[in-house]
C-alpha cells in the first residue's frame, strides 16, 4: 500500500465528512495534479471509490427514511443510460490514452468549475427552483442524464452538482432527505460508470484500496469536526480551491 495514497485518502474522506462533498472534485484532481496519474486513471479509480464509500451512507440513509426512491428511480433513469452510452463513446472513438486523457482532463476542469458555482450559490438557486407536475419529472429525468455524462467523465458532480439540481427541482424538500437521495443516486451511477472504466483498463485497483484504507477513517473523522466549523466558511474555502484547480487543468 502507498502511504501517499492512503494519506491522501484521509485527508479526503475528512473534507468529505466535513462538508458533503469534495469526494471527486478533490480526488481526480490530487491524483493528477500531486501524483501524476493519467486523468483516465484518476477517474475511472475514483469512480468506483465513490460507489464503495457512498454505499454505506446510502444504506444508513435508506434505513433512516431520508432517502426519496421515486426521485432516485427519476434520476436514475437519465443518469445511467448516459453513464452507458458515455463509456460507449469513450470505447468506440478509439483514440489513444494521451488524447483521451487531455478530453477528460478538460472536462474536468469545467465540472470543477461548475461544481465551485453550485457550491457559492446552493442557497440562491435553492429560492429559484420549483416545478409541478410532469415538468418536474421530465427536468429529474433530463438532469440524471446531464450528471450522467459529467460523472462518467470527469468522476465530479454526483456530490456538489447532484444536491443542488435537488434543491431547485425540489425546494421543499428537507435537507437531509436531498443529502440521502443524492448519495442513494451517486451508488449505481458511479458503480456503473466505475465498472464501465474497468472495462476499459482506466481502473488502478492497487491505487483504489490503498484510498479506501485511509478515507473510511477520514470520514468518520470528518464528520465529528464538521459541526464545529461554520458551513458556509467551509463551502466558501472549498469552492475557491476548486475555481483555482479547475482552471489549472483546462489552461
Amino acid at each position: 500500500m502507498n502511504f501517499g495514497y492512503t494519506l491522501s485518502g484521509l485527508l479526503i474522506g475528512s473534507i468529505v465528512g466535513m462538508t458533503g462533498v469534495g469526494g471527486g472534485s478533490l480526488m481526480t484532481p490530487l491524483l493528477v495534479l500531486v501524483f501524476g496519474i493519467q486523468p483516465s486513471i484518476a477517474v475511472g479509480t475514483d469512480l468506483l471509490y465513490a460507489a464503495i464509500t457512498k454505499a454505506g451512507g446510502a444504506w444508513v440513509h435508506g434505513r433512516q427514511g431520508h432517502v426519496e426512491w421515486n426521485i432516485v428511480g427519476l434520476l436514475s433513469l437519465g443518469s445511467i443510460p448516459a453513464a452507458i452510452l458515455s463509456v460507449l463513446v469513450l470505447n468506440g472513438l478509439a483514440i489513444d490514452r494521451q488524447v483521451l486523457s487531455s478530453l477528460i482532463s478538460t472536462t474536468l476542469g469545467i465540472a470543477l468549475i461548475l461544481t465551485s458555482v453550485a457550491l457559492l450559490y446552493r442557497d440562491r438557486i435553492r429560492k429559484l427552483g420549483g416545478m409541478s407536475g410532469e415538468k418536474v419529472k421530465f427536468a429529474t429525468v433530463a438532469a440524471g442524464a446531464m450528471l450522467g455524462m459529467l460523472v462518467t467523465m470527469s468522476s465530479v458532480g454526483a456530490g456538489a452538482l447532484g444536491t443542488v439540481v435537488l434543491f431547485f427541482l425540489y425546494p421543499r424538500l428537507s435537507p437531509i432527505s436531498v443529502v440521502g437521495t443524492d448519495i442513494a443516486h451517486a451508488v449505481p451511477l458511479t458503480a456503473i460508470a466505475g465498472l464501465g472504466h474497468a472495462a476499459l483498463g482506466t481502473v488502478d485497483f492497487h491505487l483504489l484500496g490503498s484510498l479506501l484504507l485511509g478515507s473510511l477513517p477520514g470520514i468518520y473523522f470528518g464528520s465529528m469536526l464538521g459541526s464545529r466549523i461554520p458551513e458556509k466558511m467551509l463551502r466558501g474555502a472549498l469552492a475557491g480551491m476548486l475555481i483555482l484547480i479547475g482552471g489549472k487543468l483546462m489552461f
